[in-house]
């Protein structure tokens, strides 16, 4: 279940990367989303808390991949996570580029709100982009080491200011401090629904037992299931009221002060054991690991520059994304609201080789 190795062992283990990207072992968010809260608590809370947007919840509905292959598509998403904030500038610029023809079959008509949704838009992209990073840092100071001080509060937001251009957004529109972020979530709050989809959805990941491998033996899932289930109350007692009356997520004040206790402890032993942070990341996305693990165990990368976003892309060949493939996003869209056809794959296949396999037997092969 598992194999202890020594530091040397692991390093061997792991390429380096070709830069250090867009932020660097300096940065506020490296330390931030290195840590072992973001993993599963700060993850998790985003993508459930995520489905409040209805738009969100009808393009994740109707493509069903959550429901029928939910640890690849975890593990996918894990993985573009770790590349933004950890893998070189160059494959990370590409998967951004490849993600945006990806969420191009993400067009549809929302049954909650009338209208229609579009997984590229700018305000979409946003919501999830700010629900992340709110989330994961949320749980660091819950959990983990507590919280930042103001200085680096301010530089962690912007940081996040300046991953934001590998997506859709308008930079400027994202929050650059704590209160900016919590007058954007007061901003959506009348914008937020809870339809029977969104709390199925939510439902079906909090128990957080979905990530696990599908391979994974029945004994230890058994094993894990009391661990997962505090996790699963650490996320719950991260919501405010007002989204666990939406979501039905019933947790009272003595569990709230368990699930404290418990994920505190929970993550500090993650933290000091760098075999069991390492064997936990690699069970639930393993297609993450190798991005991500030379950034948590220091391992320099073949040159030492880091890119501006912008800078990167011009570089290396790519679209600004919300400029990018306006031909494939219009074709989807005449399929969908013109020809009343379901989208193409346009992309899918591609991202393979880039963000993970959709493969749930070899979640870890990329390009399957």
């Amino acid at each position: 279940m598992l194999g202890i190795k020594t530091r040397k062992q692991m390093l061997k283990a792991y390429e380096p990367q070709a830069d250090y990207g867009f932020l660097g072992p300096d940065s506020v968010s490296w330390k931030v989303w290195s840590h072992p809260t973001s993993y599963v608590l700060g993850f998790a809370r985003a993508v459930t808390i995520e489905h409040f947007d209805p738009n969100l919840a009808a393009a994740v509905i109707q493509s069903g991949g959550v429901k029928y292959r939910p640890s690849t598509r975890y593990g996918r998403t894990l993985r573009y996570f770790a590349m933004q904030l950890f893998g070189g500038a160059e494959v990370t610029a590409k998967a951004a580029d490849v993600l945006v023809k990806v969420h191009s079959k993400a067009v549809g008509h929302d049954p909650v709100t009338g209208g229609t949704y579009d997984a590229n838009s700018a305000d979409s992209q946003l919501w999830i982009h700010v629900t992340a990073w709110h989330s994961i840092l949320k749980c660091y100071e819950m959990f983990g080491p507590g919280k930042l001080t103001e200085a680096e509060e301010n530089q962690f937001w912007a940081e996040c200011r300046e991953i934001a251009k590998l997506q859709t957004i308008n930079p400027d529109e994202v929050p650059a401090t704590r209160a900016e972020v919590h007058a954007y979530f007061e901003a959506w709050r009348p914008r937020l629904a809870a339809s029977e989809g969104a709390q199925d959805m939510i439902h079906f990941i909090m128990p957080l037992s979905v990530a696990l491998p599908p391979s994974m033996p029945a004994w230890q899932k058994k094993a894990l299931a009391p661990v997962m289930w505090t996790m699963s109350k650490g996320v719950i007692s991260t919501y405010p009221k007002h989204m666990r009356d939406m979501a039905n997520l019933q947790q009272g004040p003595l569990l709230d002060a368990y699930a404290l206790v418990g994920n505190k402890a929970l993550h500090k032993l993650f933290e000091r054991s760098m075999n069991i942070r390492l064997w936990m990341f690699s069970m639930l996305a393993p297609a993450a690991v190798d991005v991500a693990a030379p950034a948590i165990l220091g391992i320099t990368p073949v040159s030492d520059r880091i890119w501006e976003v912008r800078e990167a892309q011009a570089h290396f060949g790519f679209d600004v994304p919300g400029e990018a493939h306006h031909d494939i996003r219009a074709k989807q869209r005449d399929r969908v609201f013109n020809k009343g056809l379901k989208p193409s794959d346009a992309g899918l296949e591609e991202s393979q080789a880039h963000i993970g396999s959709m493969d749930v037997h070899n979640p870890e092969k990329l390009g399957a």
